[in-house]
């Protein structure tokens, strides 16, 4: 098995790679990681200018000697190319499965908006930089390789259709061209390094938005890193998730397993068959 790794946002290092290298070739000697150099590539903010992550993203998923596409870390960037990048996506593309989560849920939203249907929120490469790092990196690697069961978020229901997102990108790219379609769905949401006024800013813009679009309910994942504002929000995290599902009719179903960490639970976006 080979699989692609591209950076649709922000670069990692040639460090990253080569732990990653050495962890995958413990557990999977069979598996073969195919960094793109543009994953290393640096302009401004960004893992190589708009153009080269483009062609660097289209390339890899057209390959027909690659089985899956890594994404290297999140950031900001995926969504300045991630509308024609699917678009330039031969039928090869639609075969594989695409993992990563942060800002590369803006195309994890765009490739299931299109019907791709290996689409997953889960640990990325830039991962490995985190205390526990290893096992998030090895939990990606027994989903891409294997489809491990063990892998995925625990509180996924068998026979329900899910999708997970960090709660700002998703917010951010409601009523654009890379919406999906979240009818039925559960949606999980997680968030890290946002003050709680803002977590309740976006969490009242996707409520509203979503609820009469028929979601079908709304699991809350770690909110981390919160920065301390001059003066207490008064309502934690959970507290405001429950308090928008009231006000929007949205079913609270508690909590999940996924967040900005090396904990981080792999989340198969569309209907689950457990086993």
């Amino acid at each position: 098995m080979r699989i692609g790794i591209v950076a649709p946002s922000t670069p990692i290092l040639p460090d990253d790679a080569e732990a990653v290298r050495a962890l995958a070739s413990l557990g999977y000697p069979g598996v073969e990681l195919i960094f793109d150099p543009q994953c290393f590539a640096m302009h401004g903010h960004f893992a190589g200018e708009d153009g080269h992550r483009f062609a660097a993203l289209v390339e890899m998923a057209n390959r027909p000697d690659i089985d899956a596409l890594w994404f290297a870390r999140g950031g900001y960037g995926a969504c300045r190319i991630a509308e024609e990048a699917v678009a330039a996506m031969a039928d090869v593309a639609r075969a594989k499965a695409f993992l990563g989560y942060s800002d590369q849920g803006n195309l994890l939203a765009a490739l299931y908006r299109d019907g791709f249907d290996h689409v997953a929120h889960g640990p990325m490469v830039a991962d490995i930089r985190r205390e526990g790092g290893e096992a998030a990196v090895t939990r990606a690697l027994d989903w891409l390789v294997a489809r491990d069961p063990a892998a995925c978020e625990p509180g996924l229901e068998h026979g329900a259709r899910h999708a997970a997102f960090n709660l700002m990108t998703l917010s951010m790219l409601l009523g654009t061209p890379l919406e999906p379609d979240l009818a039925g769905h559960v949606l999980l949401i997680e968030e890290v390094s946002e003050y709680l006024y803002a977590f309740d800013r976006a969490l009242f813009h996707v409520t509203s938005y979503l609820a009469p679009r028929g979601l079908a309910g709304l699991r809350l994942g770690r909110v981390s890193d919160i920065p301390e504002n001059d003066r207490p929000f008064g309502l934690d995290a959970e507290e405001i998730a429950q308090g928008w599902c009231s006000r929007t009719g949205i079913p609270w179903l508690g909590r999940a397993d996924i967040g900005h960490d090396a904990a981080n639970k792999v989340v198969p976006f569309g209907l689950h068959r457990a086993g």
